[in-house]
């Protein structure tokens, strides 16, 4: 621009700064702005809010820290709005100090602190553990004039409750609700984890009861609290005792049987899932949903119950339920080691047709599939390259697929080339190339004498299993 003769005006160095901020390209946005401050003007204030704005935006705090001493060097004051973004951006990052020492100058210079400034360093002390600065700093937002926001109180309800002091917590709840405000699932469910944990049973229902006295919906906060519970290591044994204490009170919904299952399976307590299960299954108002046939089928693959698996499987095609995408993996997984390769191929087709954003092995499936059509080795060796250098991993279906699409579309000459270039660069170990070759062997024999038909005989469920998707 300035070699063409043309004098570059302060809105487009201003525009300029702008997009290297965007793009954390800092040297070359410091290197800009001495360029506008030498060549045109210096940036002023609203120009450095836009530049602090931005990146704080985008999480380029140290970029965003060096912006700011530059703005110092100019001798540019920042406003209201360039602290407390500032503020934010550090409490954040985890840079609470240096937040709480700009909280300072704010109001050394007399500048307005409004509460979503207090509200951003509250968040940054809880996060640190500094819970005590927080409830002080409550204390000041008060006293200033402020009305604190259901969010400010969850937020020292937490802190409080992670550091035992759920009494403090409780007084902030009491608080809550005689500044009219209606409490959250967010504002109940640490205290609720406390009780629990502790074993206060009384304070526990004290509290829902207070929530239904409020007309607010219990059993929907009783899930979030559940989830906060169970989701916690060594606490599922003790949430099955809640959800057991709960039940007697009339307090129960499938979400609660869900998570509870979800959490047991997760500690490998497949004992205890089935009997929830089975629960939900003989039950008039908690019968189970996709959510649980999904849970399920982990379940039974795990415990190397295949029929039964499909089984739940077969019962999400007739009402019209997508199982999830660990469902889809684990029940691909087992099927594969057991050698049931159409089935496996079938259900990785339906479940990208189903679910938006499939496994990254499900579809490398596709394209391993479409390479061998080629009938060539070469091509889908490079697929494999493809998949080592995006660090997609190696399941059990690409091997399959390998398989499947020779078998179909070539001969099995061409997968053993494959098995045998992956084994020789260590792709493959050479135990498991005995075991893929046997499988070739064994799936060839099958397609020969055409005893499988998609894989539905397996286990005789030819008559039951209804797939979405049609093998080509």
């Amino acid at each position: 621009m300035s070699e063409g003769g043309v004098q570059p005006i302060p809105v487009t160095f201003a525009i300029m700064v702008r997009a290297l901020a965007h793009a954390g390209m800092v040297d070359r946005l410091l290197e800009m702005i001495g360029r506008m401050r030498n060549e045109v003007c210096r940036p002023d204030v609203f120009v450095y809010t836009a530049l602090v704005k931005t990146m704080v935006r985008r999480g380029y705090m140290d970029g965003c820290i060096r912006v700011w001493d530059e703005m110092e060097k100019d001798g540019v004051e920042p406003d209201t709005m360039a602290y407390a973004t500032m503020v934010g951006g550090l409490c954040k990052a985890g840079m609470v100090e240096e937040a709480a020492e700009l909280f300072k100058e704010m109001r050394s210079k007399g500048l307005l602190v409004d509460r979503m400034v207090y509200a951003s360093l509250i968040d940054g002390y809880v996060a640190v553990g500094r819970v005590g600065d927080g409830c002080r700093l409550l204390n000041e937002l008060v006293d200033a004039g402020y009305r604190a926001d259901l969010g400010i109180y969850n937020t020292l309800i937490i802190g409080l409750c992670g550091i035992g002091r759920e009494d403090k917590a409780h007084k902030l709840f009491q608080i809550v609700l005689q500044e009219d405000l209606m409490p959250s699932s967010d504002t109940v469910s640490p205290l609720l984890a406390c009780y629990a944990e502790k074993g206060e049973m009384v304070m526990f229902f004290g509290l829902v009861n207070k929530l239904a006295e409020m007309g607010l919906s219990v059993v929907e906060m009783l899930v979030d609290f559940m989830k906060l519970f169970a989701g916690k290591d060594g606490r599922v044994l003790k949430a099955v005792e809640v959800f057991d204490a709960l039940r007697q009170k009339q307090y129960c919904s499938v979400g609660i049987y869900n998570i509870l299952i979800e959490n047991l399976l997760k500690i490998k307590d497949r004992k205890k899932s089935l009997l929830l299960f089975e629960e939900m299954q003989s039950s008039v108002d908690f019968k189970p949903d996709s959510c649980t046939y999904s849970h399920m089928i982990r379940c039974f693959m795990d415990e190397g119950n295949v029929k039964e698996a499909c089984s739940c499987y077969n019962t999400m095609m007739k009402e019209n339920w997508i199982p999830s995408m660990s469902a889809y993996c684990v029940l691909v997984k087992g099927l594969c080691k057991m050698g049931e390769i159409n089935t496996a191929i079938s259900l990785v087709k339906d479940c990208l047709g189903n679910i938006e954003n499939g496994p990254a092995e499900f579809k490398y499936t596709l394209t391993i599939l479409e390479a061998c059509r080629s009938k060539s080795p070469e091509k889908v060796i490079n697929v494999v390259y493809e998949m080592i250098e995006v660090g997609c991993s190696m399941e059990e279906i690409v091997y399959s697929a390998i398989i499947y699409g020779f078998c179909k579309y070539a001969s099995s000459t061409e997968a053993r080339q494959v098995f045998t270039i992956m084994r020789d660069q260590n792709i493959l170990s050479e135990a498991n190339f005995i075991v893929y070759e046997d499988m070739l062997n064994e799936h060839l024999k099958k397609a020969t004498a055409d005893l499988v038909i998609s894989g539905l005989k397996f286990f005789d469920l030819e008559s039951k299993l209804k797939w979405r998707t049609r093998i080509d």
